[in-house]
C-alpha cells in the first residue's frame, strides 16, 4: 500500500503532515515537488481526485500569483495548470495520496481522514499542540 506526500520541507504544515503519516507506522513516498515537479498529467490527476480546480490549489499569497495576474478570470484551467508547473511554488501543499483518497492537508490533521493505518501513540505538532493522545486517539 503506497502513500505519497507532495512535500515542502520548509513548510511546518507539510512537516507535521509527514510526521502524522509516519506516526501511523507507514513510510510514504516523499516527493519534494519544488525539486521534482509533477508532470501535467500527474497534476491533473491530483486535481481530479480532489475535485479541485487549478485555482483552488493555487497559493494566492505568492508574489508570482500577483505578478502574473492569476486572479484574472481570463486564465483557462489548462493555462493555470501550466503556470503551476512552471512555478511550482504556486502549488499548495501538502498533498497526500493514499488508497483511501487524495487530500490537500491544511490543516495537517486532515491527513487522518485518509490514512489506512491508525496512529501509534502520542503526536504533537511542532508548536507543541497535542493532536493524538498516548493511546493513538485524536484529541
Amino acid at each position: 500500500m503506497t502513500i505519497t506526500i507532495y512535500h515542502n520541507p520548509r513548510c511546518g504544515t507539510s512537516r507535521n503532515t509527514l510526521a502524522l503519516i509516519r506516526n501511523s507506522g507507514d513510510e510514504p513516498v516523499v516527493i519534494e515537488y519544488l525539486k521534482q515537479v509533477p508532470s501535467k498529467q500527474e497534476l491533473q490527476q491530483i486535481l481530479a481526485a480532489m475535485s479541485f480546480s487549478a485555482r483552488q490549489l493555487m497559493r494566492e499569497k505568492e508574489s508570482v500569483y500577483q505578478e502574473l495576474g492569476l486572479a484574472d478570470d481570463k486564465w483557462s484551467e489548462d493555462a493555470l495548470v501550466d503556470v503551476m508547473l512552471a512555478n511550482p511554488i504556486l502549488i499548495n501543499r501538502p498533498i497526500v495520496v493514499t488508497p483511501l483518497g487524495t487530500k490537500l492537508c491544511r490543516p495537517s490533521e486532515l491527513v487522518l481522514e485518509i490514512l489506512p493505518s491508525a496512529q501509534r501513540g502520542e503526536f504533537r505538532k511542532e508548536d507543541g499542540e497535542l493532536v493524538i493522545d498516548a493511546d493513538g486517539k485524536r484529541v
